[in-house]
């Protein structure tokens, strides 16, 4: 599937994922390949992306809003930056 995450300023990252775990308002979750169609809030927290064999994370410094569609994740977040790895 294809990860976008999208700021005003630019995109921060679009790239073919194996698997996205979002801070979601109501709690985390992990979107895979053909997973439901969502749209959600966002808190802040980390974002975790798996490729095929490593991992890259982000620290959501706001709330943001996720949607999932045919196989594309399109996070819109205001602040967000790369981080290093963490316990999530």
């Amino acid at each position: 599937m294809i990860l976008e995450i999208v700021t005003p300023e630019k995109i921060l990252f679009k790239g073919e994922v194996k698997m996205v775990k979002v801070p979601g308002s109501n709690g985390s979750f992990a979107m895979l390949r053909s997973h439901a169609p969502i749209i959600s809030t966002l808190e802040k927290g980390i974002i975790k992306v798996l490729f095929e064999n490593k991992e890259k994370y982000f620290e959501l410094l706001d709330t943001a809003i996720v949607e999932n569609h045919d196989n594309t994740v399109s996070i819109l977040a205001e602040n967000i930056r790369e981080t290093g790895p963490v316990n999530i």
